[in-house]
């Protein structure tokens, strides 16, 4: 494919929402045409690039290399085009196109998260803007917003990667918790019983704050280590671990009495949410407003 042409794009937007929908039946939904109608827009495709982008038949629907790499090029591409879109409009005093939003999992029910204030001012002021949302672990992203694939993102980051800027916006408090089937839950020692207490327990780690949870727990190792909250929850659920919770997130087990807080005056912290974006001398206008609107709410949080 030597020029690029809206038939080109029009096929990689096609192509995208196939591997979204991790298939082409999935896929007719979304796109509202047919299978035939996708299988001909998806050959088209391979022989305008001049490669096999996927497998696709009784054995189920595989990106080969190319289509693996492929994918990846066109979110760079299509987010670029997008970003034009929405700069050029700008120009006319209208914000439209699309924002490419990260968020860490599981914030939605987190009270002092200013995320949903912030949108809500943002989208009622008209702007004709679609929001796409991915949720991920930190280094996802950090990841996609290096490449390009995210315009900005929210979480906790425990270190600062080269070529992103990190602004702060609020602090996520956390604790430790055990559930109702651990030995903890209704004999909670003090002192330096509970210190080898914990010691000898099997600990869940959340992998980004692995190091940072067992110096804490003045513990060596973890029994398993899992990506996100959900997961760490699913975890100390079964009373067979012990392990740190966002509180907001807690609080439902907690309130229902299938978790108990290990004292939060030792085991309590605060972690720090930052909204990252790439470092660069320019930003499209859709994401300088966004960052306005999102600021307006933290500052008067602070004040």
């Amino acid at each position: 494919m030597n020029q690029l042409h809206n038939i080109d794009l029009k096929l990689l937007r096609i192509f995208m929402t196939i591997v979204n929908c991790n298939g082409f039946s999935a896929a007719q939904a979304a796109l509202n045409i047919s299978q035939s109608t996708i299988s001909e827009q998806m050959t088209s495709l391979e022989t305008r690039l001049g490669v096999k982008l996927c497998e696709r038949g009784r054995s189920g629907f595989r990106l080969t290399e190319y289509g693996a790499a492929t994918y990846e090029a066109a979110q760079r591409l299509l987010l670029a085009v997008d970003t034009f879109c929405m700069d050029t409009s700008a120009l006319k005093q209208h914000i439209s196109g699309r924002l490419y939003l990260g968020i860490i999992d599981n914030t939605v029910t987190d009270s002092g998260s200013v995320l949903s204030r912030a949108l809500r001012g943002f989208v009622s002021h008209g702007h004709d803007v679609q929001l796409d949302i991915y949720i991920g672990t930190p280094a996802e992203l950090e990841a996609r917003v290096l490449d390009g694939r995210l315009h900005v993102a929210i979480g906790h980051f425990p270190f600062e990667v080269a070529g992103l800027s990190y602004t702060h916006i609020y602090d996520e408090p956390d604790g430790l918790y055990c559930s109702c089937y651990h030995p903890l839950f209704n004999n909670l020692p003090s002192g330096e019983a509970l210190i080898e207490t914990i010691r000898d327990s099997q600990i869940v780690a959340r992998s980004f704050l692995q190091q940072r949870d067992l110096q804490l727990l003045k513990s060596g190792s973890a029994a398993a280590t899992v990506d996100n909250v959900e997961a760490q929850a699913i975890l100390i659920l079964t009373g067979a671990y012990i392990g740190f919770l966002p509180m907001h997130y807690a609080r439902q087990w907690v309130d229902s009495g299938q978790m108990r807080q290990i004292v939060p005056e030792q085991f309590g912290s605060k972690w720090p949410f930052s909204l990252i974006t790439r470092r660069t001398s320019t930003q499209p206008a859709v994401l300088r407003v966004f960052m306005e609107a999102l600021m307006r709410h933290v500052h008067a949080i602070s004040l």
